[in-house]
């Protein structure tokens, strides 16, 4: 199967090495970021810097004039990535024969929230998720789809990979993040994940539910949550969870309703980012990186050429975009291979050949700039069948 490996521009740019460690991994295509969320990361090799610390969420190359004006745009990088330390890198990855594609992060701002507090997911408590633009907002949502268009088409870029399309949640870590104290259960990971500002409020209709008046039997669960238990009888099951907790009042209060192929939020992005022309050879593949755990496998292929779906551990995820059949839809298995970060590339080979059992047709390597040598290694041996 074609691999693929993420990368961040700061692990390529001012590292003449770099793209040719890659390509000797026997990876075929690089997925290199261009707008990105703040980060803290190592550097293993680079021979200026170990450690970089990615200060705000930004775009990774200069910001082009159809941002003049707006009180919402994309914020430049810092010194982490000056200039278009994408565009420098993704050059420098082409020169050693790999192909590029975007990997564009959207709804994932703390930066935005901040100077921005009322673009945030507000929780049926009244706290903001300052990391979470909420995308029902008619100027949120433009402005992430403006953002899709312009970093997904970048010089040279022969797809683009999409993440963080919908609606962050609690779970999404936070800096600093003291909130395990509680085990919540999936069920109620999800009740305080759901938006409550007034957008969102009004999707819900005249109900206009809270805490106090969620329909049964979900309000007594809303008390749980708020009193530090776990909501009872959902601790475990996963997808049986969310969609028990999700599907029945979720859908009906609208939440579901914007997301249909013809006037999706997600869809509006990636159709946004395919209308532009761009100086790709051809148009830009787009593929949604699976970052919410509530998706519709049919909505997400009727909108895109594929999906990214995690797979580091267990597989099974892919099965519900496998049953969809679509042909020529990309599949690609998301494995983990930095062993400091719970991957495994030492049995790479074989969890490609089980995520190729469930329907794989491709592989995204996460994070060719975060492993080590040894992890490097043994992904190399691993795609050389080794």
């Amino acid at each position: 199967m074609k691999a693929s490996a993420f990368v961040y521009p700061w692990d390529v740019d001012g590292d003449p090495r770099a793209p040719a460690v890659l390509a000797a991994t026997g990876v075929r295509q690089a997925t290199l970021a261009a707008a990105y969320h703040s980060t803290r990361a190592l550097t293993p090799r680079h021979p200026r810097h170990r450690v970089v610390t990615a200060g705000h969420a930004a775009v990774l190359y200069p910001p082009g004039a159809r941002w003049e004006g707006r009180a919402l745009r994309p914020y430049p990088a810092g010194d982490w990535a000056p200039g278009d330390a994408y565009g420098r890198a993704a050059a420098a990855l082409a020169d050693a024969g790999l192909e590029v594609h975007t990997w564009v992060v959207l709804a994932h701002n703390s930066r935005l929230g901040t100077e921005h507090p009322h673009t945030s997911v507000v929780n049926a408590y009244g706290d903001r998720y300052p990391w979470a633009p909420c995308i029902a907002q008619p100027a949120t949502r433009a402005y992430l789809t403006d953002l899709a268009a312009e970093a997904a088409v970048r010089p040279g870029a022969h797809g683009t990979e999409l993440e963080s399309l919908g609606w962050y949640g609690l779970a999404h870590l936070h800096a600093h993040d003291k909130t395990g104290g509680v085990a919540l259960g999936d069920a109620g990971q999800y009740l305080m994940s759901l938006c409550f500002c007034p957008r969102c409020r009004t999707g819900y209709g005249s109900g206009a539910w809270t805490p106090g008046n969620w329909p049964p039997p979900y309000a007594g669960r809303w008390s749980r949550c708020g009193a530090g238990r776990r909501p009872a009888g959902l601790a475990r099951g996963g997808e049986t969870a969310r969609r028990g907790a999700g599907e029945r009042h979720a859908r009906v209060a609208g939440r579901h309703r914007p997301l249909a192929p013809g006037g999706g939020r997600r869809g509006g992005a990636r159709r946004r980012a395919r209308g532009l022309p761009g100086p790709a050879a051809r148009r830009p593949r787009l593929l949604p990186l699976r970052g919410q755990r509530r998706v519709d496998p049919a909505h997400i292929l009727s909108v895109a050429d594929g999906v990214v779906v995690p797979c580091t551990g267990d597989p099974g995820p892919l099965a519900p975009f496998a049953g969809q059949g679509r042909e020529g839809a990309v599949l690609a298995a998301n494995l983990t291979i930095v062993s400091g970060m719970g991957g495994s590339p030492g049995t790479l080979a074989a969890d490609a050949a089980r995520a190729r059992a469930l329907g794989a047709t491709e592989l995204r390597l996460y994070h060719a700039g975060l492993a080590s040598d040894d992890d490097l290694a043994a992904v190399r041996s691993a795609l050389a069948g080794g």
